[in-house]
């Protein structure tokens, strides 16, 4: 039998009237929105179906509307059949990977990305800060770049062999940007809302720790990756402090990937809204399926695609 992992999608992933279609499919998805709206206090199934797009990009709404989505469609694929060994996550997305893997109930899942939406977001109001995504480049050639850019920017999501983002000062990467596109290149800006995974993010690293040092972590039942190591990982004793890390430090999500196919993951299966991991998997490995659910035709599909392989 082929190894299957479950990946869930990250920040600036969100649109429009996503998971609309999993909650309607799904008893079980619609508890998911259930259990998010009780912990935080609003409705966020009302901001997912008919929020728009400037409402779902504020931090405190869109890291918890993405893992609610990520969630309803790991409802659906569950229901359906499809279950996974190991769960990976790209940057928020790991929240989502640590409750299908019961490291956390959905309950304390949602507590604690409120804790952390909340915190990164007051962070975000205090500074100046953007990312972009830069195709066609090594990591090493954007990092080039941006240290010869004025300024603070870095490279901080290593996503694939030919695409790395960039985050820091607004100014700067915006200077950045127009030295890639001189170049021929493609420098896309993210709907976020602060220079994520970077050093300006430190505030609410430190703001974070203190609310995730109250939540208790248990061993992971499924083979978690690590955005921080780009490996299994294989301590879990301060989950606090590898989430504050988490917060300020690069996601080498080509390394993950790198590591998950020497483990012998053949099924790659994202969850959320959105497809953008898809397509990283298929840009950086050969030999595997990745399929996406993220609604009702892709969930045909994957079902469809995986049973045969299954």
């Amino acid at each position: 039998m082929e190894k299957t992992v479950f990946l869930f999608s990250g920040q600036g992933s969100q649109y429009p009237q996503m998971a609309g279609e999993l909650i309607a499919a799904s008893p079980k998805a619609a508890e998911v929105f259930t259990c998010a709206c009780d912990v935080l206090g609003f409705d966020l199934k009302e901001i997912c179906l008919n929020g728009t797009a400037e409402e779902l990009a504020k931090t405190q709404v869109s890291q918890p509307a993405i893992m609610a989505t990520s969630l309803a469609a790991l409802a659906c694929a569950r229901e359906k059949g499809i279950d996974a060994s190991a769960v990976a996550g790209h940057s928020l997305g790991e929240y989502a990977a640590m409750v299908a893997a019961s490291m956390l109930t959905m309950e304390d899942g949602f507590k604690l990305i409120k804790a952390r939406a909340d915190a990164m977001g007051r962070c975000a109001e205090q500074q100046d800060g953007a990312m972009a995504a830069i195709v066609g480049l090594t990591a090493e050639e954007v990092a080039s770049v941006c240290e010869e850019t004025p300024g603070y920017v870095l490279p901080v999501n290593y996503n694939s062999t030919a695409q790395t983002v960039i985050a820091g000062e607004r100014t700067a990467v915006a200077e950045a940007s127009e030295t890639f596109v001189a170049m021929g290149k493609r420098a896309i800006p993210l709907a976020v809302s602060a220079a994520f995974h970077s050093k300006l993010m430190q505030p609410a690293a430190d703001e974070f720790y203190e609310a995730a040092k109250n939540f208790s972590f248990a061993k992971p039942k499924l083979d978690f990756y690590s955005n921080l190591t780009g490996k299994k990982l294989t301590d879990c004793s301060d989950m606090a402090g590898y989430l504050a890390k988490h917060i300020v430090s690069p996601v080498r999500f080509t390394s993950e990937l790198a590591e998950l196919q020497t483990d012998g993951y053949k099924n790659f299966v994202e969850l959320g809204p959105g497809k953008v991991l898809t397509g990283l998997v298929k840009k950086t490995l050969k030999d595997v399926a990745a399929v996406n659910i993220e609604n009702s035709k892709t969930l045909e599909k994957a079902v469809d695609i995986l049973t045969k392989k299954l």
